[in-house]
């Protein structure tokens, strides 16, 4: 499938629809807070001592997101698992959230099937698949993503936000439904200005051209968008590309741009994200490094998340992140859905 229908578009490769999908994240949101009230079979607060989400690649990002978003609110632990294996504290008290696009992630299927022997209450977030069979065999309340979607990351919305409804109704995360509100009018404003060939997002992917992108960002929040402009870049632009954090970032890397800047300031673009959530020095350092670096890289850009809350702002330096990846892709011509190199590992796996 090409894209053509906006005659100031170029024509764009893109068999399965990666850019009509990322377009929907605002409905995707909206429609998945809806789908996550009223399950039944929820824990009491009382039960719950810490909570554990399980998740892979783009299925995993949503437990980042938890994190981000639920983690400052929460008075109990919040900690997620990208592994087969499981954190030693699981056990009675401990909610999981095992979340898998197409309910068939080996490494999440080990994993709550290993919490559900230890007594923890599983919650699953998936279209179909084992994962939703063994939901069904233990009485877990199971959440339905949409089969529509076509890759998973593409449903970044849809696996994020049950959790978080879920956690409101539990009584762990009071004011979910208010941030969501927020997070969905935020991603409707910013989607207009980002999808057009000479939105910001064009013009970011255009500096960095055929550079490699890192990306600088700070706290949960910036983790979670840095993580994920990463993955994007990967797979979405078939490009190499790479995340690190601030402060930690100025405890060690800093200092990797004492050699070789005859090569980095060729082919290294750093992508600094910044948010309204971040400390005094935080900011004072992302200063101190573009100043320092600045010779030694092809470029540095910055991009400010908008948005009430934190939510909000985190959904919308996401979406930015995802067009600035499906730019790039255009650019090269690159077809953004599929992904050989990640379906031939599983095969090779016999894993899903």
């Amino acid at each position: 499938m090409t894209t053509t229908d906006n005659p100031a578009r170029p024509t764009r490769l893109d068999t399965q629809g990666i850019w009509e999908a990322t377009a929907s994240l605002p409905e995707q949101v909206e429609t998945a807070a809806r789908s996550a009230r009223g399950i039944e079979g929820l824990p009491d607060r009382e039960w719950v001592e810490n909570v554990v989400v399980l998740g892979m690649g783009g299925s995993g990002i949503a437990g980042d997101i938890l994190v981000a978003a639920a983690g400052p609110f929460m008075a109990v632990p919040v900690t997620v698992a990208k592994s087969y294996s499981l954190p030693a504290f699981v056990g009675e008290g401990t909610l999981v959230f095992a979340v898998s696009f197409s309910g068939n992630t080996e490494e999440t299927i080990e994993a709550a099937s290993d919490a559900a022997v230890e007594g923890a209450r599983v919650i699953a977030v998936t279209s179909g698949g084992k994962l939703a069979r063994l939901a069904s065999s233990w009485g877990a309340p199971a959440v339905s993503l949409p089969a529509t979607l076509p890759q998973p990351r593409t449903g970044v919305g849809a696996m994020a936000v049950p959790p978080l409804i879920m956690l409101e109704q539990i009584g762990l995360f009071p004011g979910a439904t208010q941030w969501v509100d927020l997070a969905v009018e935020q991603l409707k404003r910013r989607r207009d200005e980002l999808e057009g060939p000479n939105g910001e997002a064009a013009e970011v992917a255009r500096r960095i051209g055929r550079t490699i992108p890192l990306v600088h960002a700070s706290g949960a929040l910036g983790s979670a968008a840095a993580q994920r402009w990463k993955t994007q870049f990967n797979e979405n632009a078939k490009v190499p590309a790479f995340w690190s954090v601030q402060p930690e970032l100025c405890h060690n890397e800093v200092q990797g741009w004492g050699q070789h800047g005859d090569v980095t300031r060729q082919v290294m673009t750093v992508v600094m994200l910044r948010h309204d959530q971040e400390h005094p020095q935080v900011q004072r350092r992302f200063e101190l490094v573009a100043d320092m670096i600045r010779e030694v890289v092809a470029g540095i850009e910055e991009v400010r998340a908008e948005g009430d809350g934190e939510l909000a702002q985190l959904l919308d330096l996401i979406l930015f992140g995802d067009y600035v990846s499906l730019h790039l892709a255009a650019n090269e011509g690159i077809d953004p859905g599929p992904v050989p190199a990640l379906d031939e590992l599983k095969h090779q796996l016999g894993g899903g």
